[in-house]
Order: C-alpha cells, then structure tokens, then sequence
C-alpha cells in the first residue's frame, strides 16, 4: 500500500501537538546552530537544546487556542555546556549569549490541516515564512545589532505520529511524536553583527515526552533553579501582542545583556 495525501481535521492536529482535553504537554529539541556566509566554508557555531510546554482549549466547535512558553539553550558545540559567553570569530568580541526563552507563544487552529499518511505512521507538515517589521530597526541603541527594516525567516516543521493514535477515541494525546525542524533566519540581536551578511542555519529534530520529568537533566535543572514558569503552559486566552520571541527579549532585557548578566532572565510565575 502506497502512502497518500490526506487532510485532517483540526482536533487531530491538536491531539498530535497538544491534547484534547486541555492538559498540558511537552516537546524536546536538540540539534545544532551553523552560520551561512556566502562564499565561506560551513561554520557550525552552537549546539541546542529547548523545550515547549503547550496546550489548547476550544475556542468554539472548529477552533482553538493555543498557548505555550520555549527555551532554547545554545551549547558549546564541543562540550555540550551552556554557554554564558560567545566569543565572536568574526568581530573578536566577548558576549553575553541570550538564550532563546519565549514566553509566551501563542495561535489559533482551525481548518484542516495536510498530512502524508504512509502505512502505520503519519507525517504532518507545515513551512512557515515569517516576514515583519523589526521591532528593533528604528532604535539607534540596536544598530550595532539588528538594524534590519524587516524580520524575514522559514521554519520548516514535520511532525511524525503513530496512524492509530490519530484514529483512537480513547486517546487525547498521542503516544508519540517524531519533530524535523529546520530554520533559516538572520543573526539573532546578542550576537552583534550588526549588517554583516550570512544567516543561521538551525538542524533539530525532537519528540514529546510524558510530562516534565522526561525532559533532558540540563532543562529540568534551569527550569527548577531559573524558570519555573517554564513547568507550566499558560492558560488562554492571551493579549494578541503579547508573543516574545528573540528579538522583543532582546529589546526587553537590553541593559541586563550590556551588564554581563547570566539568561535566561529568572522568571517565575
């Protein structure tokens, strides 16, 4: 039996990511960070390691909210080490690393949604082309770091799941799921190159895990110690501007970069 194109409702969607009962549940990342300079040979500069904890709510009977907080860790692609400080190979500055810790991240899901279904296992996808303003372009204190007009990027996800877990009424959530997660993006703000050409690569690959403790040691020990409101999802809705991502808390946390201080900034709830 070949496999085939089929589409899918948006509760399955949400079983696959999330559940459909409104707990919370858990993804996992790790994979590495390279620059992209054209005419330069491949430079990998990080690895990574990150978490999501989501969840969705109906919004009405063919909606719903989705809600979610992120942290990404960039690791010394040697030691595997959270790195607290960069040194930059291209301007020879020491900097303060910013990690990625999102919070929150949110969207609505409706329609339907692709996916190749191939015997036993199903393969949802979608690519993702983000193009805005950059919110930092117009302050001259960030000109040294990300003076962009507009924020471009792709992030290209599959999501890969057991076919019977999709079809099970007794299941809210599956009981696996294989993430690829690919992305192309320019230089994040901390790392201050300014116009310099070149983007980052991003190559993850990640799965979901049963609850909190199933998360990689390095993560659970941040999150106790750092970010405990990392444990939980937030409860929707949320304001619609309310989205962090890199950029904004880089805006946000600027003076605490400038002085040296260890992120992610501690957070609890």
């Amino acid at each position: 039996m070949s496999s085939s194109i089929q589409e899918f409702d948006v509760k399955y969607f949400v079983k696959l990511r999330s559940s459909l009962d409104g707990e919370q549940s858990f993804l996992s990342w790790s994979g590495s960070i390279y620059a992209f300079i054209p005419g330069e040979r491949r430079k990998k500069l990080f690895n990574m390691l990150g978490m999501s904890v989501s969840r969705c709510i109906p919004a009405d009977e063919e909606s719903w909210n989705f809600t979610s907080r992120e942290l990404t860790y960039y690791l010394d692609p040697e030691t595997g080490d959270i790195l607290h400080q960069w040194d930059n190979p291209w301007t020879g500055e020491t900097l303060t690393v910013v990690h990625v810790a999102n919070n929150p991240v949110q969207g609505y899901l409706k329609g339907k949604f692709p996916a190749e279904v191939n015997k036993d296992m199903t393969t949802f996808w979608f690519d993702l082309f983000p193009n805005y303003p950059n919110p930092l372009a117009n302050e001259p204190q960030f000109a040294a770091y990300s003076p962009q007009e507009t924020y471009q990027a792709a992030e290209l996800f599959k999501l890969t799941v057991p076919t019977e877990d999709l079809h099970d009424p007794d299941l809210k959530s599956v009981s696996k799921l294989f993430l690829s997660w690919d992305r192309i993006g320019p230089w994040v703000p901390w790392m201050k190159m300014g116009d310099q050409r070149g983007q980052l690569i991003y190559s993850g690959r990640g799965v979901k895990v049963n609850d909190f403790t199933e998360l990689p040691e390095l993560l659970q020990n941040e999150i106790n110690t750092r970010v405990p409101v990392y444990k939980n999802a937030p409860q929707p809705p949320l304001d619609e501007d309310a989205d962090m991502t890199s950029w904004t808390y880089f805006q946000k946390h600027f003076q605490a970069y400038l002085s040296g201080e260890r992120f992610p900034i501690v957070e609890t709830e």
